[in-house]
């Protein structure tokens, strides 16, 4: 869990924490596995509701129940790797007599999914950032959803107590810094931005200088969408990379790459060379709620190892929500 916003202690008291708590709870509140559901309801269905189909008529688990339970896995983009790993386990304990009903098999990939899942949870640095902002730089390419998560990460933020501050560092597109200023407005934070075309490394450097200025806890910075495959945009985000290093110590502090839950499996090459290039630290899964391939949360777990922040599951201002691994796994198995 993202920490470093908590107040130094002459900016907020104790009494002004425990008012910001009572005005609104945190997300992690008794409702979000029932939005975790909501938001993997065709997931659920092509992957898990299929174990209950394949039970019929069967009294036990046997070789054409793995081999239909495989196809699922896969088609729910859990990925061919760690569907093999899943289902090799399986058989061997099947073999064993240690798996011999459908409720056990059930139970079985729900501890499977839910390791794999606890892996890359949790990497975070928690510890707070004192006299400085903390800089957060948000990459990814087009359509993923990248302006929606920042105006939603700065939102979520400043309900927790934190002064948030946007940096348009997209300069590439006209219209992106117009689309920005909107979520700045909805999430009611102030954004630094320059005229379209300009240095993104310029903008990144006066949006440092105000939030020191200002005293703001947090810095979120948008970049251009660009192609993992673009080098000349690649090594923008270097640059952008090394200014606020500069000026900021330790900065970025977190690299957060967002990703389309829709894109599935292509989306795994796009992160690992983000990963190379920009030092992703963290993920950001959107439109969980909009694909039945909502799987590709545990390829990207098995096959990264990299920590999945948030996901969105809605369009709403607070349809952001850190991900929880347990919520996820026990949402494809409850109805």
């Amino acid at each position: 869990m993202l920490r470093f916003w908590k107040r130094n202690q002459e900016k907020a008291s104790d009494a002004a924490a425990a008012s910001v708590t009572e005005a609104r709870p945190d997300m992690e509140k008794p409702g979000l596995l029932n939005r975790f559901k909501q938001a993997v309801s065709a997931t659920r269905k092509s992957i898990f509701s299929h174990i209950g189909d394949l039970a019929l008529g069967k009294r036990r688990i046997d070789a054409d129940v793995l081999e239909h339970l495989e196809e699922a896995l896969i088609a729910a983009d859990i990925g061919p790797r760690t569907t093999m790993e899943i289902l090799d386990k399986a058989r061997q304990q099947v073999d064993r007599k240690a798996l011999d009903d459908f409720d056990a098999l059930k139970n079985f990939i729900k501890s499977e999914l839910r390791s794999i899942l606890s892996k890359a949870s949790n990497q975070l640095d928690s510890s707070p950032h004192s006299g400085a902002p903390y800089v957060i730089l948000v990459v990814g390419v087009n359509g993923t959803g990248k302006t929606t998560t920042i105006g939603k990460l700065a939102y979520r933020f400043k309900q927790q107590g934190a002064d948030v501050l946007l940096c348009g560092a997209d300069t590439f597109r006209a219209a992106a810094t117009d689309q920005l200023a909107v979520w700045a407005e909805r999430a009611g934070v102030p954004l630094i931005q320059h005229a379209a075309g300009g240095d993104p490394a310029a903008v990144v450097f006066d949006a440092l200088k105000a939030a020191k200025a200002r005293g703001a806890d947090i810095v979120i910075v948008d970049t251009a969408g660009r192609l993992h495959t673009k080098l000349d945009l690649m090594q923008e985000v270097q640059k952008v990379r090394r200014v606020a290093a500069r000026e900021v110590a330790g900065a970025p502090h977190e690299v957060l790459l967002v990703m389309d839950a829709v894109t599935g499996q292509n989306g795994l090459e796009q992160a690992r060379q983000f990963l190379q290039a920009a030092g992703v630290t963290g993920l950001v899964l959107t439109k969980l709620d909009g694909t039945a391939k909502g799987g590709i949360v545990v390829a990207i777990a098995r096959e990264l190892n990299l920590p999945i922040q948030y996901v969105g599951i809605g369009e709403a201002l607070d349809d952001l929500v850190e991900f929880s691994p347990d919520a996820y796994v026990d949402s494809l198995f409850e109805d």
